[in-house]
């Protein structure tokens, strides 16, 4: 059987990509859909392959090193789009592979009404990578905290819940219950409080070094006027949607968080069901601690614009209810002001504990 035509490579109209730890495989159409490349190409020849395309829509996958692959070829004249991947899967036919991957790709960057993923800079991925050392740094002391809990325990010492009252009654539980721990286990327990002390002192330098930039950031500190939102939520959420230009509203900022209900609707009936939890989970998580923050203190409640809605919310809702209604109120909010480069009406003495 003799191979199918090829379109001219002058046609491209869109060019798909796989993008690879060590290759990239590129499928690129003509605007009829007929073939005009599919070839597999070193990472480093990246610039010299497509100086030799014509300008045209490349398409790739939201993941690691797309936003790096998407400035560098929109520097050279082309138009990339970073399509998160749920978007992508209904394009692909036949069985699994880079090729297949790349042609669905290359079919989904061509839809006129789909959501791409914003190009971030080289600030913002910064910002991003200092969020995600903090998170797994965070995650890493409490491990090494449940494993200190766990050695006591099978030594018969319990300790009431709370990261202080371990760190209080640590040395304490080592002196008067000398008899009772092995010179081993004592060795093994004062490692991991020493891994301890010190994941706490890189905790701080990494969460200070957040909080300085943003003091420094006109965008952090305009969403950071919202009560209950301080240095975390404000830089994570401007590492995350920049100015926020990908959503055309407030409410498609809190659906993208995932603090929006789930739907399954037919034949005119409106199902609503628990919230999505789609998109970014960290920033839904400081979001929803955000709110109940708010929440421990209904006495400031009436220093807010927001005091007489939350109110009545908690009366008709479950508390935990009400805090998620609360922390998609806190994102669209935050959205709001992002965009519009404009501050929260709180007053100065309504500040409070923030995150």
């Amino acid at each position: 059987m003799c191979a199918k035509k090829r379109g001219s490579i002058e046609d491209l109209a869109v060019v798909g990509i796989d993008i690879g730890k060590d290759t990239f495989h590129l499928v690129g159409f003509d605007q009829s859909g007929q073939l005009v490349i599919r070839k597999q190409i070193k990472r480093l020849a990246l610039n010299a392959t497509f100086e030799q395309l014509p300008r045209c829509i490349v398409g790739m996958e939201a993941c690691l090193s797309a936003h790096f692959v998407s400035r560098t070829l929109r520097g050279m004249g082309f138009e990339p789009r970073i399509i998160p991947a749920i978007y992508v899967k209904p394009f692909n036919k036949g069985q699994k592979n880079d090729y297949n991957d790349a042609e669905a790709i290359a079919e989904a960057a061509l839809r006129p009404n789909l959501r791409t993923v914003s190009e971030k800079d080289q600030d913002q991925l910064d910002l991003q990578a200092l969020h995600r050392v903090r998170a797994r740094l965070v995650s890493r002391r409490t491990a090494t905290i449940n494993q200190i809990r766990a050695f006591l325990i099978e030594q018969g010492i319990t300790v009431r819940s709370g990261l202080r009252a371990l760190k209080n009654s640590f040395e304490t539980i080592l002196e008067q219950r000398r008899d009772e721990i092995s010179p081993r286990m004592r060795g093994i327990l004062i490692g991991l409080y020493g891994d301890w002390l010190w994941l706490d002192k890189r905790i701080e330098d990494v969460s200070g070094e957040i909080e300085e930039i943003s003091r420094t950031e006109e965008n952090c500190a305009n969403i950071m006027t919202i009560p209950g939102i301080g240095p975390m939520i404000s830089t994570a959420m401007v590492a995350a949607v920049g100015k926020g230009e990908a959503f055309d509203r407030g409410r498609d900022f809190a659906a993208w968080v995932g603090l929006v209900p789930r739907q399954f609707s037919t034949g005119g009936r409106t199902i609503l069901g628990r919230i999505t939890k789609r998109g970014s989970r960290y920033l839904r998580m400081l979001f929803v601690q955000a709110a109940k923050v708010i929440m421990m203190r209904p006495h400031r409640w009436s220093d807010f614009s927001f005091g007489l809605w939350l109110t009545e919310a908690v009366a008709r809702m479950p508390r935990n209810k009400a805090a998620i209604a609360l922390a998609n109120k806190l994102a669209r909010t935050a959205w709001s002001l992002l965009r519009h480069g404009t501050r929260f009406d709180a007053p100065k003495d309504a500040a409070m504990e923030a995150i």
